[in-house]
Parts: C-alpha cells; sequence; structure tokens
C-alpha cells in the first residue's frame, strides 16, 4: 500500500499541487487522470523520489519514504518497477540486455539466475524466444511489453506505468492493459497509472483519482466514474472519449 498525505508541490510561482492525499491498494490497479499539465506525472515523480515535495509525505507500507535516510530511500527504489511513456529501451542492448540491466545492477544473482529471471519475465509478456532482438526490429506494442518485462524483473512490490498506452493502436492498447492487469493481481502489486485512455479506466481502474488543476477533485471505481455528478470531471470525461 501506498499512501500520500498532504502532498503540495510549487515550480516558482506556480502551484502544481495543492494538499493531495491519496490511497493506493496492492493487488490493485490504482488510476489516476486529468489533464496535461493537472499535475498527474509530478505526483508520480515526487512518489518515485524524482522530485521533493514542498510539503507532505510519502509512505511505502507505513515507511515514511519522504524523511528516509539515502539508504533506505535505495531500498524502496529497489522495490519500484517502472514503465515509462515511451518504453525507454536501450537502443544498443537486445531484449534480452534490456530485461536484464535492472537484475545485474541491483541483484546478487548468478547470470544463469538472471537469464531465468529474464526468460520468466518474457514469458509472462509473450515474448517467449525474442531475447537476441533489438528495439528496432520491434513494433510499438512489442517494445511495451520489453517494457514490462523490464519493470517486473526484480519482482517489484509497486508498479508505476506512466501513459502505458500512449502512442498505440486501440487493439495493442488492450493488450498492454490485461497484462499489467494480470501481473498486478498475479503478484499482489500496488500499481499505478496515469492516463488519458478512458477504455483503460472502464477496463481496470479498481480506484481512480482525478486531479484538475492541481487538486484531487474526485475518487470512485470503474463504475462510479460513469454515473459521477462532478461537473469538472463529466466534461474531462466526454471530450476523453
Amino acid at each position: 500500500m501506498i499512501e500520500i498525505k498532504d502532498i503540495s508541490k510549487t515550480f516558482g510561482d506556480k502551484h502544481v499541487l495543492t494538499d493531495i492525499n491519496m490511497t493506493f491498494l496492492p493487488g490493485k490497479c490504482n488510476m489516476v487522470i486529468g489533464a496535461s499539465g493537472s499535475g498527474k506525472s509530478v505526483l508520480m515523480k515526487i512518489m518515485v523520489g524524482l522530485e521533493v515535495p514542498d510539503q507532505g509525505n510519502i509512505f511505502f507500507d507505513g515507511k515514511d519514504f519522504t524523511n528516509m535516510d539515502y539508504d533506505g530511500k535505495i531500498d524502496i527504489r529497489r522495490q519500484i518497477g517502472m514503465l515509462f511513456q515511451s518504453s525507454a529501451l536501450f537502443d544498443s542492448l537486445t531484449v534480452e540486455e534490456n530485461v536484464g540491466f535492472p537484475l545485474k545492477m541491483f541483484s546478487k544473482m548468478s547470470k544463469a539466475e538472471q537469464l531465468d529471471r529474464i526468460n520468466f519475465c518474457l514469458q509472462h509478456v509473450k515474448l517467449e524466444n525474442q531475447n537476441h532482438k533489438y528495439p528496432s526490429e520491434l513494433s510499438g506494442g512489442m517494445k511495451k511489453r520489453v517494457g514490462i518485462a523490464r519493470a517486473i524483473a526484480l519482482n517489484p512490490r509497486y508498479l508505476f506505468c506512466d501513459e502505458p498506452n500512449s502512442g498505440l493502436d486501440p487493439l495493442t492498447s488492450r493488450v498492454i492493459d490485461n497484462l499489467i492487469q494480470d501481473i498486478t493481481e498475479e503478484f499482489k502489486t500496488t500499481t499505478i497509472i496515469n492516463t488519458h485512455d478512458m477504455k483503460s479506466v472502464y477496463d481496470m481502474g479498481d480506484n481512480v483519482f482525478y486531479i484538475n488543476n492541481g487538486y484531487k477533485w474526485w475518487e470512485g471505481s470503474r463504475a462510479e466514474i460513469k454515473i459521477n455528478t462532478n461537473p469538472e470531471l463529466r466534461e474531462f470525461v466526454a471530450a476523453s472519449l
């Protein structure tokens, strides 16, 4: 579980986030939606330690990440998997080397153990026997699946996905959604997804948080979002479809 308490962030005179409180549950797809510039990307950066909040705290399973020392934060970061919007694969590395990169950097596994884990992750994203291909040889959807395999390589407790369907066709988007949902349920990860894709929200949004101009404006389930009466959220949803 991840808890956000009273998080605020400014850049100069611009208030990007104001008094944000959220609870993200394990084994669930927790989705953060909002217009571009609403603050959701900054919130994700704060949660993984890439930005420092002006006030407030982030708790990972009750541990105060915000006020941890360097070693404590490193320990939490080892438990975080990250799927980037652009996949962020290393072009000069093969699929196998990309997926194995976090294992090489942060685990004490032998090479044989690393290869077993790489193949396990590739099997989970249905990319068996693609080990020796390079990113330039892959479609956009395959790159996202390699990104997912790399994100789960260290068996993370927390999985962050930034616009996972960006640039994908509808069919491939559903494949990626299904993979993320299956991994979340199978490994009981606390999964946080930033997205504009309302189809994804309706399909897999166990908990949905709507950010509007830096404020948490609404929260609820995918069923509740369809019948909500919040005017700003209704306008956002209508514009997103």
